[in-house]
């Protein structure tokens, strides 16, 4: 078995989990991966995120065997309703109509695999956000500022956030796609420093 990893690969190519990895101060490269995701929720947001997250690493990890490489997938869940990536900008209104007024749960998956030394390690984090009350106005003040389109449940929490979010319970940077308090204790218990 290897010692440790020799680079820490992020499999995607969102730039909030880049930012949100470049804060906890690791050094990574970047290498997205195109596989088909499964949106449907068929087996629960749970489930779909985690299977997801472990596809995006695994497909990188057999061709960079040698790397830590991180998969990650991130959805909101409105009760046992999923909110993916809306379709178009009807959609996004639609979305953020639903969750006026309500609470709902973000569910992140984070996969690490690293081939060389036979690791898979997987976990999903749940943040609840509850929303402010929107009237349609409001609505279209959020997507004037913000593009709802790359964004499950049509939002996200780094600009705007004033405009539609009235609390979060648990990690915000798991609302943004990444929980790095949950991945910084997993890379210490693992003792995989990439410290930039």
């Amino acid at each position: 078995m290897a010692p440790r990893p020799q680079q820490l690969i992020l499999a995607s190519a969102s730039p909030r989990r880049a930012e949100l990895l470049e804060q906890m101060g690791l050094a990574f490269t970047i290498r997205p991966t195109h596989v088909a995701e499964d949106d449907s929720g068929r087996d629960g947001p749970e489930r779909m995120v985690l299977d997801n997250a472990r596809l995006k690493a695994a497909t990188l990890a057999e061709q960079v065997p040698e790397a830590l490489v991180l998969g990650s997938d991130t959805t909101v869940a409105l009760e046992d309703q999923i909110l993916s990536k809306p379709t178009d900008l009807d959609d996004a209104r639609r979305m953020l109509g639903l969750l006026s007024g309500r609470s709902h749960t973000v569910y992140t998956a984070v996969a690490l695999y690293w081939q060389a030394g036979a690791l898979v390690h997987s976990f999903v984090e749940r943040s609840v956000v509850r929303f402010k009350t929107l009237d349609p106005t409001g609505i279209e003040q959020y997507m004037a500022l913000v593009d709802p389109l790359d964004k499950a449940g049509a939002y996200g929490i780094q600009a705007g956030r004033d405009l539609i979010i009235d609390t979060v319970e648990g990690s915000i940077e798991n609302v943004m796609g990444l929980p790095i308090q949950a991945l910084a204790a997993c890379l210490e218990e693992l003792r995989f420093d990439f410290s930039d």
